[in-house]
């Protein structure tokens, strides 16, 4: 029997001959890492070095959302443009259409959110790799992603956890509920949580680290209806226990108009941060207008606060004093590509274009109705 992800695969490769081509090629900053190790999971990877250094940098790790791509979605975050502030070196990991047809990092898949094997182990390497070219100081190396992205920063973070001082999850989720893509899909809905004693578990037996375990930075809107916000609250639970925080943070406050909850440990240090963005969809929050950060499209939502310019405060990468002027200009022609999952999940649009329509599933011979069939007999949808 012809397995679930090669039918997938194939309902995919059909939408996209039925809908034409719609990923144009994009204007990168980016540079190809062309070698690192075994790479068992078959990731590609691309780095920025920006021209001012710090003398032994910081390293950020950065993982794009599904149909997304890593220069995609540096134009959308803004990343390298801060990296050029601040002299931080970053590396994208970036998913390949053969390991998963909507380019989604697979974090739900068993082989994949283990430690020493699959994709875990392939971001790793990147990382070692980047860190031995570029002098990296190994107690400031973060990881952060966007949905599927921020659920594989959580699996890096539970995984190799020694190697990373913090992390920021935005529209993501906790590690270790979901192995299938129906549990993935469950749990996205806000369905299947565990009790707070059971997430803390699961990131213990990840590894054998005893900690210290890695800053959180939370981030989710309100209005998210891909990744359900009760999500946000798992992945505190699930980190709150590890750091020895009490249920309540120890400051709310309001942060550019929005609630930010943060809890301290025994030290009077900030571990877990949270931002709920009121009234937001799934995307990353963006400040274009007054930080200058980034660049809103779908998915990449302007909101009047920089989740990643505060995640760098987080951090402590955002200095005082930056090393280059903010005014960086970011390609003009780079595409970023829109996330569909709350309609057909393999279908992808760029801004340039207006949005393609599957056929619907009044029409029985249309594209989206061998999807809609394919993933209802397989249980994946109702």
């Amino acid at each position: 029997m012809p397995r679930l992800s090669d039918a997938i695969a194939r309902l995919s490769q059909l939408s996209g001959s039925a809908a034409g081509s719609t990923q144009h090629a994009e204007a990168s900053r980016l540079k190809e890492l062309c070698s690192f190790c075994s790479n068992p999971g078959q990731l590609r990877a691309s780095t920025y070095v920006p021209a001012e250094l710090e003398e032994s940098p910081a390293l950020v790790v950065v993982l794009h959302g599904c149909t997304q791509t890593a220069a995609g979605y540096d134009v959308g975050s803004g990343w390298s443009q801060l990296s050029d502030r601040f002299g931080f070196v970053l590396l994208f990991p970036e998913q390949q259409r053969q390991n998963n047809p909507n380019l989604c990092f697979n974090w739900f898949s068993a082989e994949d959110n283990r430690r020493e094997g699959g994709e875990a182990l392939s971001i790793r390497q990147m990382i070692a790799a980047v860190a031995n070219r570029h002098d990296i100081d190994p107690a400031r190396i973060f990881v952060t992603g966007l949905s599927a992205g921020g659920a594989m920063a959580s699996v890096m973070l539970a995984t190799y956890p020694e190697l990373f001082a913090g992390g920021a999850i935005i529209a993501g989720l906790p590690y270790g509920c979901a192995d299938t893509i129906p549990e993935a899909l469950s749990l996205m809905r806000g369905r299947g949580g565990l009790g707070e004693a059971e997430l803390a578990r699961l990131i213990r037996s990840a590894s054998d680290h005893g900690g210290p375990w890695p800053t959180i930075s939370i981030w989710h809107g309100s209005g998210d209806a891909t990744v359900n916000p009760v999500n946000s609250d798992a992945i505190i639970s699930q980190w709150r226990g590890l750091h020895g925080v009490g249920l309540e943070p120890d400051r709310t406050e309001a942060v550019d108009g929005y609630p930010r909850r943060v809890w301290r440990n025994d030290d009077d240090r900030e571990v877990i941060e949270e931002y709920s963005i009121t009234g937001m969809g799934h995307g990353t929050p963006l400040d274009t207008l007054n930080d200058g950060c980034g660049r809103s499209g779908p998915y990449m939502l302007e909101a009047s606060i920089s989740s990643t310019h505060r995640i760098c405060e987080f951090w402590g990468l955002a200095t005082v004093e930056p090393l280059s002027s903010p005014e960086i200009a970011m390609p003009a022609s780079a595409t970023l590509v829109r996330t569909t999952m709350n309609h057909h999940p393999l279908s992808v649009t760029p801004l340039d274009q207006p949005p393609i329509i599957l056929p619907t599933p009044a029409d029985p011979s249309g594209v989206g109705r061998i999807i809609e069939d394919a993933l209802r007999a397989a249980g994946l949808m109702r």
